[in-house]
């Protein structure tokens, strides 16, 4: 790395306007450098012995891009503003009630307020059309009341450059799920949401099965069993109930013709995306004491209530020996040091983090999760002399990646030994989960002997802003998205601005091989088959005990069966869930006419940077 760090206009300006800190309007950081030793100083502050040589490790994982922590920390670490370090959450369970709903717009206005970005499970609102029977009313349904929170966040402007992320979700049994469905396919609705649609694994049966399917509600929210004479009742385990309750059956349709009205809005309008929730439940570390129904609006974390997103990035870019080489290959050993190094950082980031509410508080310090990920992978790959689509390919990420968590557990378990488990850790439930079985053999018996800090330890985020923070490396798991193009910003002022982007490993090929054509192996996003994509989603995932946030590209000529036989191949493939990118009339396509014969990008999905909260 050169002594100038930053290699391009648009990696200055992101730190410019989103981390450099400045107090009454002037810059504080007057480089970089000056941001790195802020964190670094911040994150340190509290070790009682070897505070310098922790300073001095944090700033050597930061200086060189090797460790890309979430924008939260950056931005707010060693500060004075009243802002979370965190940069999502998961709301609180929304009674049905209006007080209740008020509450938790208030919840959610508070923690946007800060920079935190918000998911919430509105499976708890009743169906529209039901009596609320107090005001003798009718309730207007889940997708109506979204339309408030998407109002208050078009108003509310968590900082200066950009607006807060939000996602919702909903059972795949609410018997508002069709509305929910086509909500995006107006283009004026929702625009600040991501949806996704919880599916159960039951659902996924009566589809295959060709059965049909069930629309129903809680009986106690709609007066009781009694108040329903003649009605179906079906027992089912609902958002927040840990056991089954009553509910009420209002319809039921062939689960096909559900599964099919999902998926032509996907492929008609890139949403909702979708959730394998049982699968979430069961693979959760922490199955034994809580829930989950929503996740982060990227989706990288499924949360409980109140849960909040902790993330970092290994940038894989970085740990290349002899790029472009015969010989390429990882530096495993380097990749573990910063591991080390990070999870450090992050578990210090719960401890000295402000949080909106006491609740966030208390879910981060019980369970202090943390979420470890990779970016620059698809970068990395192509500095290795290797096809994101090759087998070859899939293996040394996951390698990668596996490296990453094991590391990462085994330094979990040393801070177990010098601070204590995780408050919430109960070490027979923690061991028994099914996704601790994947661990090796001695990490598990070395948490059995000494406990663990954190709960959770790996995720794979978008990272789209702190990647191009770090001289435009492809973003988390995804291929490069292009070698040349134009990106469009917003800006300090609120402003949307474009900058000529060139890509990282584009950018080494032509200071080593000046001249010298490019090899097969630089493929860009658009380039390779859907499959390709959700090839290397499903390599990581046994890695990851949170989840993966990625975006399938499927091209706009790709037919509607093969493009439903994605998610299905996602469900069997042992996915947390799946996020498609076709263009289309409403959000656009991935790339735009721009001028210069550059192509410029749009906003693809739910993984923008205007919508990562990052």
């Amino acid at each position: 790395m050169t002594d100038e760090p930053f290699e391009t206009a648009i990696s200055r300006r992101i730190w410019e306007s989103r981390y450099r800190f400045e107090h009454a309007g002037k810059p504080v950081d007057e480089s970089i450098e000056d941001s790195w030793h802020r964190v670094a100083t911040a994150l340190a502050a509290g070790e009682e012995a070897g505070r310098e040589d922790r300073e001095r490790q944090y700033f050597a994982v930061l200086r060189d891009f090797s460790f890309l922590p979430g924008g939260r920390i950056l931005a707010g670490a060693g500060t004075s503003l009243d802002v979370t370090l965190f940069n999502c959450f998961v709301m609180g369970r929304i009674e049905d009630s209006m007080a209740g709903i008020c509450d938790g717009l208030r919840e959610g206005t508070l923690t946007m307020q800060q920079g935190g970005g918000v998911g919430y499970d509105f499976s708890t609102l009743r169906p529209a059309g039901t009596p609320a029977r107090r005001v003798g009313s009718m309730a207007s349904g889940p997708v109506s009341f979204m339309r408030v929170w998407d109002s208050m966040c078009a108003t509310l402007v968590s900082s200066a450059h950009r607006r807060g992320a939000m996602m919702a979700t909903l059972r795949c049994d609410h018997p508002d799920i069709e509305r929910f469905v086509d909500a995006k396919r107006d283009s004026g609705q929702l625009r600040n949401f991501n949806l996704s649609v919880l599916v159960s694994d039951d659902f996924m049966r009566a589809v295959d099965d060709d059965a049909h399917w069930p629309l129903l509600f809680p009986a106690a929210s709609l007066g009781g069993v009694e108040q329903n004479p003649g009605s179906e009742i079906v027992a089912r385990c609902w958002s927040g109930d840990r056991e089954p309750v009553p509910c009420v059956v209002f319809k039921t349709l062939p689960a096909r013709d559900l599964w099919e009205r999902i998926m032509r809005a996907t492929y008609d309008v890139a949403e909702p995306g979708v959730l394998f929730i049982d699968r979430i439940n069961r693979l959760n570390n922490l199955d034994y004491c809580e829930q989950i129904s929503a996740t982060n609006p990227c989706g990288e974390i499924p949360l409980p209530p109140y849960g909040a997103c902790n993330l970092g990035s290994i940038n894989l870019s970085r740990f290349v020996v002899d790029p472009f080489a015969s010989g390429a290959r990882f530096d495993f050993d380097a990749i573990a040091a910063t591991v080390r190094v990070a999870l450090r950082m992050l578990d210090r980031v719960i401890d000295l983090s402000r949080f909106p509410l006491p609740a966030q508080a208390e879910q981060a310090r019980g369970t202090r999760r943390v979420g470890l990920g990779i970016s620059g992978l698809g970068d990395a790959l192509i500095m290795l002399g290797l096809h994101y689509a090759e087998p070859a390919a899939r293996d040394q990420a996951a390698l990668a990646m596996r490296t990453i968590r094991d590391t990462a557990y085994l330094e979990s378990v040393e801070l177990a030994r010098r601070d204590g488990p995780f408050p919430y850790f109960d070490r027979d439930a923690y061991l028994e989960s099914p996704g601790l079985g994947e661990l090796p053999a001695m990490i598990r018996r070395r948490i059995r002997e000494h406990g663990i800090r954190n709960s959770h330890l790996t995720a794979i985020a978008p990272a789209g802003t702190i990647s191009l923070l770090a001289n435009n490396i492809s973003s988390g798991i995804e291929p490069v998205f292009d070698f040349r193009y134009r990106r469009r910003v917003r800006d300090s002022d609120g402003e949307f601005r474009d900058y000529v982007t060139d890509d990282y490993a584009w950018r080494l090929w032509q200071r080593m091989r000046p001249g010298v054509e490019l090899p097969e192996y630089f493929v860009n996003a658009y380039s390779l088959t859907p499959m390709a994509h959700l090839e290397m989603q499903a390599a990581l995932q046994p890695y990851v005990d949170s989840a993966v946030s990625k975006t399938v590209n499927v091209p706009a000529e790709f037919g509607f069966d093969a493009f439903e036989d994605l998610y299905r191949t996602a469900y069997r493939l042992g996915l947390k869930g799946c996020t498609t990118f076709r263009p289309n009339a409403v959000t656009g396509s991935v790339l735009g006419d721009g001028d210069e014969g550059l192509a410029t990008e749009a906003a693809t999905g739910c993984c923008n940077l205007e919508r990562e909260s990052g």
